[in-house]
């Protein structure tokens, strides 16, 4: 039965089907179906032909008494049937390709080849929904899966990216990064993230719109690891060749950027690196300018072309983002991939180590704060799923699901928002490449003539690497991939499947648990997980049954899933929690069902997919009820599989990558109108470049000043109460005069400076400081304004030549009021023009000299107040001080009532005593 390993595991398990069994040894089929009759079960359910003379045949085959005569007759009958399928099934795909061809013709290539052809498949094909027709045509032999929903949809929006000229930069520290051959498992740090990073660099560097993607991580030249981690820079090359590439520059694609920190030649866990945060800010600071200037010379014009987002990836590249941005007043986006909160939560509901131990193994705390600083310094931070939103974000100090969404319609209705600022929460799904991937079955065409127990020699060779660890390697496969961490909970699989003996008859178990030479070279936790995996193997005797190979390359991985879906097998995921579960989608795009743990990203997978089941990872009996029934059950199982395939284009690169830069096009550029521009135009006081938020456009928030709080003509009687009026004109006169206080203008003065502004643009820019190569800032208060003088002529007379020929500028910082600024230089001979700038009202207050002296000394920096305005609640103190100053007229109006009222009663009493004693004279 060489070649059909699947249909003869069946027949044996029929075969098995007879009285003279006893029940522990009784066919699984059997108890799972009760009344079963193996014929029809044959005929309906696993040829799926319903041809007279094969049903007569199989009739006489199985009422033969001989046992050898039965097993030869039915062997030579399914022979019949087997080259009856095959030669069937050549001939509907030979008509079905050249019905595909004249279709994709029509449609000029753009619609899925397998869902067109699916109409033309028999009756028993339709339990293997993926036919092996090309979706090419032509010489092609088997279908490919698309790469995107709707290739017309991708081919607008990438029109509408012609002419942009994008830089990203992405930063992912820790673990060993590169563009092949990744060591994923080699230890905690390179996992699943690392190959998110890479593929997230390279699909965004094929996108339209975009020149440059930039992943800046370590640089390692240890001596116990590849060589390859020690180059200063990687090009990651499109994996097709048919990306976008109009844009293709002398600097343009993907790169993967090496920053040298830390310990030199020593490769280091995460948790030993946050030291060295700091250097490799610095390092990271200075090839991102040196790009941005070359990158000008190329595409800019000359300009420098800054970074549109800088994009951290766990929390010590968030704390690494967060102060670039910072120092670059670019975009930050994070994503968090796995939370700290989250960890320590679940570490400390397991009870084995406390919370201070817990801190010295995994430094918690510094990676929580990290969190805290990346939420409050981004604007977007990307998820997977909404359960990280709702779960795992909301135990930050910065993030409250509910606070959010109140933030949210606030800014929809333009109302303010009183400083507080949450960051949007983005669900994009990791994307993946499947234009590479053929989903494979045991009968598909073109498999070698061969079997599992001897593969043909074409075969991969990680096959025969698994193959080895089974006594029955033709059983389906139950396939788990994940390092041996205590939170990929692997042990409460092996249990499951240890104590489910239904489970063991009819499938084997296969654990990648990454690489290793030798357990004592493990970490201690890693190498704690795979020796209680070896003692439950050994407990349950399970030997023959489960496979756990030592190595496996990254290219591999794909061949592995192949032997997976080749065997009838299931993928699962059994981990505590699963911030997302890319390995869900890898095998659903190989034609897997899967299991999933209920805890995580694999909800809102299932949700898209509906290609499996999930399960509570803390119920082992559940764990092996679900793969029992995938297993068993033929006809879920082809559901399962027909699910996955059909929908996992929705987790596409293109996809995410579509969604991701439309999220990018919503972030506000952060440069200020007077650096980006060099036409004169306006500058747009929402343009401030402190505002980060770009949809938080209420310009209530920002402050209205003049000098020393100059108030227009009729404003100034604001600070008197009117004790004769009612209640409601006091407070309203009192919410006048405090909010004249605290803005410094009116209204209608503020219009007035930004017309004298729009009207003299080069007031706007303050070419002064443009001009100069070095600015000092003299920041000193004395207790007499003489003393304060004498400084400021002593600092003076030292800048001499430089101050004369203009290369230095001055800016004077002080307690002082604008007025009393003025009124001392004045007093001390100095021109208003020698400073460039007055930081006054302790820091308060920003001032430049004005161009035209004669009619206004002084032009205030409405940027700058607006920035001083960001995320402070200025709004709502300066609402409190009204309630809090009402309050006090209140009671002190009351304290007069009673004192006029016994004032009153003292005054009527001594009247009427007066009154009675002159009667009585």
């Amino acid at each position: 039965m060489a070649g059909n390993d699947w249909l003869n595991s069946y027949l044996e398990a029929i075969l098995d089907v007879g009285p003279g069994l006893d029940d522990a040894k009784s066919s699984l089929l059997l108890r799972e179906r009760g009344r079963f009759s193996p014929t029809r079960y044959f005929v309906e359910e696993v040829i799926g032909f319903d041809e007279t003379d094969l049903y007569r045949s199989w009739v006489r085959a199985s009422s033969t008494r001989s046992p050898q005569e039965r097993n030869t007759r039915l062997e030579n009958m399914c022979w019949r049937i087997w080259n009856l399928a095959r030669q069937k099934k050549q001939l509907e795909s030979e008509a079905a390709q050249r019905v595909n061809k004249r279709r994709l013709e029509r449609e000029r290539g753009r619609r899925e080849a397998t869902a067109d052809m699916s109409e033309d498949l028999s009756e028993g094909e339709k339990g293997d929904p993926v036919s092996d027709v090309s979706a090419h045509g032509g010489d092609a032999s088997r279908a490919r899966l698309p790469r995107i929903s709707s290739a017309d949809a991708m081919e607008i929006w990438a029109n509408s990216q012609k002419g942009k000229k994008l830089y990203i930069v992405l930063i992912s520290i820790h673990g060993l990064i590169r563009g092949e051959n990744m060591e994923l498992g080699r230890d905690s740090d390179t996992g699943g993230q690392v190959k998110y990073v890479v593929e997230l660099a390279r699909a965004l560097g094929s996108m339209p719109g975009v020149y440059r993607v930039d992943l800046l991580t370590r640089q390692v030249s240890a001596p116990d690891v590849d060589w390859s981690y020690g180059e200063p820079t990687e090009m990651l090359t499109p994996r097709d060749a048919d990306d976008f590439g109009d844009d293709m520059g002398e600097s343009s694609g993907s790169y993967i950027i090496r920053i040298p920190f830390g310990p030199r030649e020593k490769y280091i866990p995460k948790e030993l690196l946050w030291p060295y945060i700091p250097e490799f800010v610095d390092g990271a600071l200075n090839h991102i300018i040196q790009m941005s200037k070359s990158l000008g010379e190329q595409i800019g014009s000359g300009h420098a072309v800054w970074p549109v987002a800088i994009h951290g990836h766990y929390a010590d590249a968030g704390d690494s983002a967060a102060l670039l941005s910072g120092a670059l007043n670019v975009p930050m986006i994070f994503t968090g991939h796995s939370l700290g909160r989250d960890k320590l939560e679940q570490l400390l509901k397991q009870g084995r180590l406390s919370r201070d131990e817990i801190n010295a193994t995994y430094k918690i705390m510094r990676r929580i704060e990290a969190e805290e600083l990346a939420l409050d310094g981004s604007e977007i931070v990307i998820t997977s799923t909404r359960q990280e939103i709702e779960e795992q974000w909301r135990l930050y100090d910065g993030f409250d699901p509910v606070l959010e969404r109140k933030i949210r319609a606030r800014i929809r209705r333009n109302v303010s928002c009183y400083g507080r600022f949450m960051p949007r929460m983005a669900i994009i799904p990791p994307g993946m490449e499947f234009h590479h991937i053929v989903p494979h079955d045991g009968d598909i065409e073109g498999e070698p003539e061969g079997n599992l127990d001897h593969p043909a020699p074409q075969d991969p060779p990680i096959w025969s690497e698994i193959m080895r660890f089974f006594t029955n390697p033709r059983k389906p496969m139950i396939l788990a991939l994940a390092r041996p961490d205590p939170k990929k909970n692997i042990t409460t699989l092996v249990k499951a499947f240890g104590e489910c003996r239904p489970l063991q008859e009819l499938a084997n178990l296969t654990l990648i648990m990454g690489n290793r030479d030798g357990i004592d070279e493990m970490s201690s936790t890693n190498a704690s997980v795979l020796l209680s995996v070896l003692k439950l193997i050994d407990k349950y005797d399970l030997y023959g049954q489960v496979a756990y190979p030592k190595h496996h390359k990254q290219s591999d991985v794909p061949d592995i899933y192949r032997l997976a879906a080749k065997t009838k097998g299931v993928f699962i995921n059994p981990a505590f929690i699963e911030p997302f579960g890319l390995t869900l989608i890898e095998a659903a795009a190989h034609g897997l069902p899967i299991v999933a743990t209920k805890n995580g990203g694999p909800v809102d997978i299932h949700r898209v997919l509906d290609n499996g089941l999930l399960v509570d990872p803390h119920d082992q009996q559940s764990i092996a009820d679900a793969l029992l029934k995938l297993v068993s059950n033929k006809q879920l199982w082809a559901k399962c599989r027909q699910n996955g395939l059909k929908n996992i284009h929705l987790f596409s690169w293109p996809e995410h990558c579509k969604t991701y830069l439309s999220k990018i096009a919503a972030c506000k550029p952060r440069h200020p109108q007077w650096q980006r521009s060099e036409d004169g135009g306006e500058s747009s006081e929402s343009e401030s470049p402190g505002d980060s938020l770009r949809d938080i456009q209420d310009l209530s928030l920002n402050l209205k000043f003049s000098l020393d709080g100059e108030k227009s003509g009729g404003s100034g009687n604001d600070n008197s109460l009117d004790s004769d009026g009612n209640a409601a004109d006091r407070r309203a006169k009192l919410e006048n005069a405090v909010l004249s206080w605290s803005k410094g203008i009116s209204k209608d003065i503020r219009k007035v400076g930004l017309q004298k502004i729009r009207s003299n643009p080069n007031a706007g820019k303050f070419p002064p400081l443009r001009r100069r190569k070095h600015l000092f800032v003299i920041a000193v208060d004395c207790d007499t304004t003489s003393g304060l003088l004498e400084t400021i002529k002593a600092i003076f007379e030292s800048a001499g030549k430089d101050r004369a020929e203009g290369s230095v500028g001055f800016i004077l910082s002080t307690s002082l009021t604008i007025s009393e600024i003025q009124s001392l230089l004045i007093s001390g001979g100095l021109s208003l023009i020698d400073f460039d700038a007055y930081i006054c009202n302790s820091g308060s207050d920003l001032y430049y000299p004005s161009l035209n002296p004669e009619d206004r000394p002084f032009v205030v920096d409405l940027y700058y107040h607006s920035h001083i305005e960001y995320r402070w609640g200025g709004e709502g103190l300066r609402k409190t001080l009204v309630r809090w100053a009402d309050s006090i007229t209140e009671r002190r109006v009351r304290v007069m009532n009673k004192l006029l009222v016994l004032l009153n009663s003292f005054l009527l009493t001594t009247v009427m005593l007066s009154k009675c004693e002159n009667q009585e004279r």
